[in-house]
C-alpha cells in the first residue's frame, strides 16, 4: 500500500535547500522594463554535460492578506492583461526598491493599493511563483490591526490600478471560492489557504514579520 514499507520509517522534516551548481556562463538575452531574461549554462555535476536554461531574472515580490477584527479579509479586483481577466487578488508589489526592507515594501503596497496601515504583521507563507521559468520569490504577510490611511495622504492609483475595486469577504467564503475554482491569483490563493490553516491555533504558529527569508535571491 502507498506510504508503507517493510521497516518502520523515521519522521523526516521536509525543507527546500540551496543547491549551487557549477555556472559556466550567464548572459542577458532580453532586457525588459520590469524584468530581464537571462540564459545560463551550467553543470549538474562534475562529469555531466552542460545544460542551458533561459529564465526570467526577477526582483521578487511581497503580498499582504489584510484581516479585520471580524476575521474578514480584503480582496481587490484588478485587470491582468496577459490572461485578459479581472482577477480578485490581495495587495502586492515588486521588491524593486534597492535595499528596502521586505516588511516596509509590504506596508507600502498595503497603503498604495488598499489605503490601509497595519499594526500587526506576520509571515503567512513564502513561495516561488514559477521556479521552472523565473527566479521570482514571493513572501505573503498577514496584516492585522488595520487603520485607514488619511484621505490627504492616499496614493493616486493610475493605469490598471485606477480600476481597483475593494471587497471584504469572510475567510471561509474566500476558501470556498478557491476550492470552487473561482479565484486564480497565486498570492491570493496561497494566502487564503495559509490563513485558513493558521486560524486553527489562533495564528500563534505564524512566523514574525522579521523572520529570515533565505530563499530570496538577495539573501543567497
Amino acid at each position: 500500500m502507498p506510504g508503507t514499507s517493510e521497516t518502520p520509517s523515521t519522521t523526516r522534516q521536509v525543507s527546500d535547500v540551496p543547491s549551487p551548481r557549477r555556472l559556466l556562463s550567464s548572459s542577458k538575452v532580453y532586457e525588459g522594463r520590469i524584468w530581464d531574461v537571462v540564459s545560463d549554462s551550467f553543470q549538474l555535476g562534475e562529469d555531466t554535460d552542460a545544460l542551458v536554461r533561459d529564465y526570467i531574472d526577477h526582483p521578487g515580490a511581497v503580498a499582504v492578506l489584510p484581516m479585520n477584527v471580524d476575521g474578514e479579509i480584503l480582496l481587490l479586483k484588478q485587470y491582468r492583461h496577459p490572461v485578459a481577466m479581472d482577477l480578485w487578488e490581495i495587495p502586492a508589489g515588486l521588491l524593486d526598491v534597492e535595499g528596502e526592507d521586505f516588511v516596509v515594501g509590504a506596508a507600502r503596497e498595503l497603503a498604495e493599493e488598499a489605503d490601509l496601515t497595519a499594526a500587526t504583521w506576520n509571515v503567512l507563507v513564502d513561495f516561488f511563483n514559477s521556479p521552472g521559468s523565473s527566479s521570482e520569490a514571493v513572501r505573503i504577510y498577514l496584516a492585522r490591526g488595520l487603520s485607514d490611511v488619511p484621505e490627504a495622504e492616499r496614493h493616486v492609483r493610475t493605469d490598471e490600478e485606477a480600476e481597483i475595486e475593494l471587497h471584504w469577504i469572510p475567510l471561509d467564503d474566500a476558501v470556498q471560492a478557491v476550492l470552487e475554482g473561482r479565484l486564480h491569483n497565486p498570492s491570493a490563493v496561497l494566502g487564503i489557504l495559509a490563513a485558513a490553516a493558521a486560524k486553527a491555533d489562533g495564528f500563534s504558529s505564524l512566523r514574525p514579520a522579521t523572520a529570515p527569508w533565505p530563499a530570496h535571491p538577495s539573501q543567497r
